[in-house]
């Protein structure tokens, strides 16, 4: 179960639910992110339609996405709407449940390892990530790129931040994003298919990579962790072709292909 910091959903918020109980009259679900709570789904807010089967709708043991209408803590009811989301908001909220799930499980992992247990964790430092980052898994994604002192400039404990990094970079990929451009290089010189060659050749790296199109036009494949990088590493590998080859008498230009 993915913990929550707060004990109770506020009335707006999506929530993920395990179905437990369906009766005539509505369904009751677990509430995945609060412990111990329960929401009740009436069999007026299931279904945007006349719902004459609730079982057609809801089912035991059906994981939900619905929108809190009500929350009493004294009586401790939890009301909520299945039919007052859209489905890309369903999507979503599914989207990051399940990788605070994973997220969770990293943090278990890192409590295993220097000898303490779940609930340990996240009274130590889970929701002090929680309130510094958002959420686990962005903590998580960030010690993977950035490493433990990120961490550390955000108060967490030194022996927690070494082993939530370690963890984080063996169980996390960074992002990678790809843009393509193209470069038109002519030359004019006796060897300029050499100079052409030699001026590709030389942008050619992990991260940069070439494609004949069809000569004079050729294709630069450039990988990174983010836009920015890319494109201006995108930018450097057609400068420095192009100048290799201007430099022989030749020309050279560059365009951007939009995504």
């Amino acid at each position: 179960m993915v913990r929550m910091k707060r004990e109770w959903p506020s009335e707006g918020d999506l929530i993920v639910g395990t179905v437990h109980k369906v009766l005539n009259y509505g369904a009751f679900a677990s509430l995945e992110e609060y412990e111990g709570k329960e929401a009740f789904i009436h069999i007026s807010e299931v279904s945007s339609g006349w719902v004459k089967n609730i079982r057609d709708y809801v089912r035991e043991n059906q994981k939900i996405v619905a929108r809190v209408l009500r929350v009493n803590p004294k009586k401790g009811h939890v009301d909520v709407s299945m039919k007052r989301i859209r489905e890309d908001q369903r999507t979503r909220k599914i989207q990051q449940w399940k990788i605070e799930q994973k997220a969770e499980k990293l943090l278990e992992i890192a409590a295993k390892t220097i000898g303490k247990d779940l609930d340990t964790a996240y009274e130590e430092i889970g929701y002090a990530i929680i309130d510094e980052f958002g959420d686990l898994y962005e903590a998580f994604e960030t010690a993977a790129e950035e490493g433990e002192s990120v961490l550390k400039d955000r108060g967490i404990d030194g022996e927690w931040a070494s082993t939530i990094t370690e963890v984080a970079k063996k169980n996390i990929s960074p992002p990678e994003v790809q843009i393509t451009g193209y470069i038109n290089l002519k030359s004019y010189a006796p060897n300029g298919v050499d100079i052409i060659k030699n001026a590709l050749g030389s942008v050619e790296a992990d991260n940069v990579s070439v494609q004949c199109v069809g000569a004079p036009k050729y294709r630069l494949i450039v990988k990174s962790s983010d836009y920015l990088t890319a494109e201006n590493l995108m930018k450097d590998a057609a400068q420095q072709c192009i100048e290799i080859v201007v430099e022989e008498g030749g020309e050279g230009e560059f365009q951007r292909e939009l995504e």
